[in-house]
């Protein structure tokens, strides 16, 4: 896979955190699987990954507050 910015054909499998402003809290998923740029540190999602965070998003207004951090394993 090519890194979409700096085109560098470097692209690891790696995990990071994910971060999102939602209207009623800050969403914080841990140690999200993704592909990373080891020339840049461009980070890329799978799209099962990405269908797997939007479904935590459209649950955790059900119970969030104001801060929720969460495990992406034990959340998707």
């Amino acid at each position: 896979m090519k890194c979409l910015s700096c085109k560098s054909e470097t692209m690891i499998d790696s995990k990071t955190t994910y971060f999102a402003h939602l209207p009623n809290c800050y969403l914080i998923i841990e140690n999200v699987p993704c592909k990373k740029c080891s020339q840049c540190g461009e980070e890329v999602f799978p799209m099962s990954v990405m269908e797997r965070i939007d479904h935590i998003i459209e649950n955790v207004g059900k119970f969030a507050s104001k801060v929720c951090v969460l495990e992406y394993h034990q959340a998707a």
